[in-house]
């Protein structure tokens, strides 16, 4: 096989694969649970009033991206956040593999509106690793509630016992880092080394950061953290459970009462599947997360076509609106450049 083969290759499977996924999902798995005939019967059943409260708690999840990144980077506006959050989701939906896609969006728009490369760093690192504690605290949060509810399930018992174990060494190691200089910079001489190794076999690079780079990053963010840590937390707690509202009130709108499916059945159902959703399966998990997530509902007592319709509902709520927003945010980010140069940008300021 030829270097441009092998090049090919891989990139076709796994585009095949996540094909056949969705394909398998919505034409063989999900109508085998309930006929699309019955979804599409208790869609029709949305009142006005549910209709607008679906709409209402979609708003409040768009609305709620922003917040992190502004409390991240000081100086960027709500409609610059919303843009770049916007633009980095659509793209991490669209592309396989795509929160790396993602991220390179986020960097790219900040840059083209001036901000400094370290903050820009700080913030795409300290937005992301949030995202991600966030997600492996949630599985745990779930057991709990279920626990003191009488209720337990193995997946979900399995995945907490993994997010403990991932959560924790994650967060010793962030603290290390933080705390410890030396380690700090052996940390990022190691990263310069891989990411070199990395580049040459594309015959790009070297870096220009070393571990003495990284170091003083390291010293940026602990200095942004003791001053802004609860900001961020909470601005990424709220952000991340209006995705969750979005799913309550498809599922109460459509029919599937706490009776079937409880608040904590619900919460759990969504945590567990943010994990799975989390692997680069197919791009912003189509299919996966549908099955996923209404396999999880349905095994705590949701009614099948009921929890299918709140299921599709969810996912083009949480979907649609973003990808209309971030191909509009493609077009018109340049026009919201920043007027004014940041702290670190003004000439004779002294750097942070």
């Amino acid at each position: 096989m030829s270097i441009v083969h092998k090049r090919w290759f891989k990139p076709v499977v796994l585009g095949a694969v996540s094909v056949g996924i969705v394909v398998a999902t919505f034409v063989f798995l999900l109508p085998s649970i309930a006929d699309y005939s019955h979804v599409w019967d208790v869609v029709r059943q949305l009142t006005w009033r549910e209709i607008g409260l679906l709409l209402l708690a979609t708003a409040i999840n768009l609305v709620t991206f922003a917040p992190p990144w502004m409390v991240a980077l000081p100086g960027l506006s709500f409609m610059q956040a919303l843009t770049v959050t916007q633009a980095s989701t659509a793209l991490s939906i669209v592309v396989p593999a795509g929160v790396a896609a993602g991220v390179a969006s986020s960097y790219g728009v900040l840059r083209g509106w001036h901000f400094p490369t370290r903050d820009i760093t700080r913030a795409v690192t300290l937005t992301s690793l949030w995202n991600q504690f966030l997600n492996l605290g949630f599985p745990i949060l779930a057991v709990f509630l279920l626990a003191l509810s009488g209720e337990s399930t193995a997946a979900l018992a399995s995945v907490a016992f993994v997010g403990v174990a991932v959560l924790g060494v994650a967060i010793a190691g962030f603290v290390l880092i933080l705390v410890n200089r030396r380690l700090a910079v052996d940390l990022g001489d190691v990263a310069a080394r891989v990411t070199n190794w990395a580049l040459s076999k594309i015959r790009r690079g070297p870096v220009s950061w070393s571990g003495e780079s990284f170091g003083r990053f390291r010293q940026d963010v602990g200095t942004f953290l003791e001053r802004r840590w609860w900001a961020l937390t909470g601005a990424a707690l709220l952000g991340n459970l209006t995705v969750f509202l979005v799913l309550l009130v498809s599922l109460r709108t459509v029919g599937v009462s706490s009776s079937q499916v409880t608040l904590i059945e619900a919460f759990a159902s969504w945590a567990l599947i943010r994990i799975i959703g989390a692997f680069p399966i197919t791009p912003g998990g189509i299919g996966v997360i549908e099955l996923g997530l209404t396999g999880a509902l349905i095994g705590f007592g949701g009614h099948r076509a009921s929890v299918v319709a709140a299921v599709l509902v969810y996912r083009f709520l949480t979907t649609v609106p973003t990808l209309t927003l971030g191909l509009a945010a493609a077009f018109t980010w340049r026009r919201q450049g920043r007027l004014e140069p940041g702290p670190a940008e003004v000439p004779g300021s002294a750097a942070r």
